[in-house]
């Protein structure tokens, strides 16, 4: 097998065996802690830009299928793991996780001491890497990573979003689906209309829009809200995405006009995950932040505020809502136990609120998938 390696801005290097496509591809360096999901990571477009190394110690051994991806590809730049599984062994498998990676054009690395990568990258925080099969060379390498752009200040989004406007149809296929809650759609009832801002939205998100029978006309994270408002929406979704959330100035610009909007007529109720709701934490004139190493993986305890319950919920973020420059109308419904980080917020007036976790996920715990329903609850008592 060929020779790979991933070398870090700090000067360390990690030598391992390439598996996946050849070549040289910089990126921010982040680790997930989930068992299980790494076909959903890849296609994530929340991790474009990022170089994903898995903590669990092998990945790859239930292969890949059609069914389970995020969106239309996958997105991160490489992929690092303990070791490649050799055999796939699972009856929905339609091929492995090498093939998938070569066939995308993504490079992958085995053979590297993750848990030595992560105590790094939890000492010293994400640090931009350079992975590559073709220049070998130790101080080269650090070289161009630290000269890499980063993450920081860069409009990702804009990479990732759809092109046009589209209606999405399919809803949760999957063996687990939502109980009957509150969003449940009586007889004769009108199918409420949501247009979802896509900003790198995961497709598990408009399955969930349509199974609380919502109709979805899925925009550009870059549609503007007179656009916005023509289609009549019901209510509006703002999506998870890549990278930070500071440089999206007209999106924030757009939301605060929707919120206003929202405040002056019916109140079209607003609901965000990750991305989406770091930026309507801006809209409201909160301060965005970046995180020492992020949080990514499928077992992030957050409580929720109002209840007091804890929920195990799935996260990829890299970068959080400051809660003391939260407006006074506006409350931290959610808290992350790790770290105290603001994990959700509600407005004390309007329809709006967000999560920064994610409800829709498929590789992880669905202890958060009532969000959904009491989106559609907010639909009905708005119309």
């Amino acid at each position: 097998m060929a020779t790979a390696k991933l070398a870090l801005e700090d000067g360390t290097v990690f030598t391992g065996m390439a598996f996946g496509a050849r070549g040289e591809v910089d990126g921010e360096v982040v680790f997930n802690t989930s068992m299980t999901g790494y076909q959903e990571i890849l296609t994530d477009p929340s991790y474009h830009g990022q170089i994903v190394a898995m903590t669990y110690p092998q990945i790859g051994n239930y292969g890949v299928n059609q069914e389970d991806a995020e969106s239309r590809k996958p997105w991160v730049r490489g992929l690092v793991v303990r070791e490649l599984s050799p055999r796939v062994s699972n009856f929905r498998a339609d091929g492995s996780l090498e093939a998938y990676l070569e066939r995308n054009g993504i490079v992958g690395m085995e053979g590297v001491d993750t848990r030595a990568l992560v105590r790094l990258t939890r000492e010293r925080g994400a640090l931009k890497g350079i992975l590559s099969t073709e220049d070998l060379n130790d101080a080269r390498l650090v070289a161009r990573a630290q000269s890499s752009p980063g993450l920081i200040g860069r409009d990702l989004a804009r990479e990732v979003m759809p092109a046009g406007a589209s209606t999405w149809d399919r809803g949760l296929d999957r063996t687990f689906r939502m109980a009957a809650g509150p969003g449940e759609i009586a007889s004769g009832e009108h199918c409420p209309h949501v247009v979802a801002l896509d900003f790198g939205m995961k497709w598990n998100i408009p399955r969930h829009l349509v199974d609380i029978g919502c109709k979805v006309t899925v925009v550009p994270g870059s549609t503007g809200p007179d656009e916005i408002l023509d289609y009549k929406p019901d209510g509006i979704f703002i999506s998870n995405g890549p990278g930070d959330p500071r440089p999206l100035s007209e999106a924030t610009s757009t939301l605060r006009i929707l919120i206003r909007k929202a405040a002056e007529s019916r109140g079209i109720p607003i609901f965000g995950i990750c991305l989406g709701h770091q930026l309507l934490g801006q809209a409201f004139g909160a301060q965005t932040f970046k995180l020492k190493f992020g949080h990514r993986g499928a077992n992030h305890p957050v409580r929720n505020q109002t209840t007091g319950k804890v929920e195990i919920t799935t996260q990829n973020h890299g970068f959080a809502v400051d809660p003391s420059t939260l407006p006074s109308d506006v409350l931290a419904s959610h808290v992350n136990l790790n770290d105290q980080t603001l994990e959700g917020l509600r407005h004390t007036r309007l329809p709006v609120f967000s999560v920064q976790y994610h409800p829709e996920a498929s590789a992880g715990p669905h202890d958060s998938a009532y969000l959904f329903d009491e989106f559609r609850q907010l639909i009905r008592e708005s119309a």
